[in-house]
């Protein structure tokens, strides 16, 4: 199991994958994408990020076998989801936009009200759904709740799969 680093988002995805599976996989970190070795076998796989890893799949070099979200992509419709053969299971890339700490709620909420508009954008919709992505809309509250659940879940297979940064 190729990662691209120990602690890595492709590393801890992949520990994931073996706590609910029960599989044995050796873990092979690598300092850099190990997309050569996988696609010459040297190793048997790695949990990509779609987006990095769409144009080797869409080109055939490499096979998707299933997506870690909890349904289909429309860039990949073909790909199962992992919690078809694995219910329960969901891992996700996310980006959200944060500011410090003390800035004052009235532009914190403008910022949510434009960056929500810009997301309901056609063209950027179709930007995101273009790379695999799901536009996901909220309020700060939202964005607080899902990044604690979050690092809720991620930080008990680190502990579980005893992960140390090196």
């Amino acid at each position: 199991m190729a990662s691209a680093g120990t602690g890595n988002t492709t590393h801890v995805l992949g520990e994931l994958f073996k706590m609910m599976t029960g599989v044995d996989m050796v873990h092979v970190p690598y300092r850099d994408l190990p997309y050569a070795d996988l696609i010459a076998g040297t190793v048997q796989v790695y949990f990509s990020p779609i987006a990095a890893s769409i144009g080797y799949i869409r080109a055939g070099t490499l096979r998707g076998l299933a997506v870690t979200a909890t349904s289909r992509v429309d860039a990949l419709p073909d790909i199962p989801t992992m919690a078809d053969f694995i219910p329960g299971f969901e891992a996700i890339g996310w980006m959200g936009v944060g500011a410090p700490k003390k800035t004052p709620v009235e532009i914190i909420d403008k910022l949510n009200k434009e960056i929500n508009a810009g997301l309901a954008d056609d063209r950027i919709k179709a930007r995101i759904a273009e790379l695999a992505g799901t536009v996901l809309v909220g309020s700060p509250s939202d964005f607080g709740t899902f990044i604690a659940a979050y690092t809720d879940k991620w930080a008990k297979v680190i502990r579980a799969a005893n992960i140390k940064m090196e």
